[in-house]
C-alpha cells in the first residue's frame, strides 16, 4: 500500500487500455493486407457474433472497395469523391445515415409529509407525519441533439473519416457512444486512412499542384494515429469501436497513375500523426 505522501512516478504506473491485443482469425483471407485493424472493448467478437450479418456484409464491401488515384486529387465539394463512392456501395445495401435526436422526460417523485391527527389508540390526539408520494412530471428538450452517422443497418454503425480535420473524430466517438447508450447499436466501426499512406502522399504531392498540400493532407487531419489516440484516451467510452485503416493496397491504379504524372516539385510530407491540430484542414468526410 501507498505511504500517502509518498510520492507516484508515471514509469511505475500500469497503463489502462480497452485495445484488444489480438484480432486475428476474424477476417478473410487479404483483409488485413488492405485495412489496418484496431478494436476496442472486444468489437471485433461482439460483431462476429452478435452481429454477424452486418459484419460479413461490411467485411465484403470493404474487400471490393478501391480508391482510384484521381479521386484523392480532384475537390468534391463538401464531400470527397471517396466519400460519395463509398456512399454508391453502402447505400444499395441498406446502410442509411442515421440521426438520433431525445427529450428527457424527468418524473420527479416528492415524499411529502402530511399532518395527521391519530384518532385512536394510545396516541390519540396527537399530530404524527406520514410521507405521502406525490409525482411531477417536467421535460429537458433536446437533451440529444441530432447526433448522426454515415451509415447505420441493423446494430452496427460505420463511418468513414478520409480527410477531415482530425476534431471530426471527437464528434464521431461522442456520436457513436450517444447511440450506442441508447441502446440503438451494439458496436461501431470506423474506417480512415493508416499511416501507410504517407508515402503515397508524397509521391502524389510531388506530382500534382494543391496549394497548401500538406496542411490539407497532413498531420491535422484524419490519419489512423488521431484516431487510436482518443480511443486509448478512452474517449469512445463505453461502445465497442472497430478502427480500420485504409492501406496502399485499396489504391489499385496508384502505379499505372505514377506512369502518366511526372515529378513536378518536392514536398515535404513526414507526418506525425500525433501533432497539434490545424483549421486549415479540408472538412471533407
Amino acid at each position: 500500500m501507498l505511504n500517502p505522501t509518498e510520492s507516484i512516478h508515471h514509469d511505475n504506473v500500469s497503463v489502462l487500455s480497452a485495445r484488444d491485443p489480438d484480432c486475428s482469425g476474424f477476417f478473410p483471407t487479404g483483409f488485413e493486407d488492405l485495412y489496418e485493424v484496431h478494436s476496442y472493448r472486444n468489437a471485433v467478437r461482439i460483431l462476429k457474433s452478435a452481429c454477424k450479418t452486418e459484419f460479413d456484409e461490411l467485411v465484403e464491401t470493404l474487400m471490393a472497395f478501391r480508391i482510384a488515384t484521381e479521386q484523392m486529387v480532384k475537390k468534391g465539394g463538401n464531400k470527397s469523391l471517396i466519400a460519395k463512392n463509398m456512399d454508391d456501395v453502402m447505400h444499395p445495401r441498406g446502410w442509411a445515415e442515421t440521426r438520433v435526436q431525445a427529450d428527457l422526460l424527468i418524473k420527479q417523485i416528492t415524499a411529502a409529509p402530511v399532518a395527521r391527527v391519530m384518532k385512536s389508540g394510545v396516541r390519540k390526539g396527537q399530530t404524527v407525519y406520514e410521507n405521502v408520494k406525490c409525482e411531477e412530471m417536467s421535460m429537458l428538450k433536446g437533451f440529444i441533439d441530432g447526433h448522426k452517422i454515415d451509415f447505420i443497418k441493423g446494430r452496427v454503425a460505420f463511418d468513414l473519416e478520409w480527410n477531415s480535420k482530425d476534431q471530426t473524430f471527437d464528434r464521431d466517438l461522442y456520436a457513436a457512444r450517444t447511440f450506442y447508450e441508447c441502446g440503438v447499436i451494439t458496436a461501431g466501426v470506423l474506417l480512415t486512412r493508416s499511416s501507410l499512406l504517407i508515402p503515397l502522399f508524397a509521391e502524389i504531392g510531388n506530382r500534382v499542384n494543391i496549394p497548401n498540400y500538406k496542411s490539407k493532407f497532413g498531420a491535422s487531419t484524419t490519419w489512423m494515429g488521431k484516431l487510436t489516440y482518443r480511443l486509448d484516451a478512452g474517449r469512445g467510452g463505453g461502445c465497442p469501436i472497430l478502427a480500420l485503416g485504409i492501406k496502399p493496397g485499396v489504391v489499385d491504379d496508384f502505379d499505372a497513375w505514377k506512369a502518366t504524372h511526372e515529378v513536378i516539385r518536392e514536398v515535404d510530407f513526414e507526418v506525425s500523426e500525433t501533432d497539434g491540430a490545424s483549421d486549415e484542414a479540408e472538412d471533407e468526410s
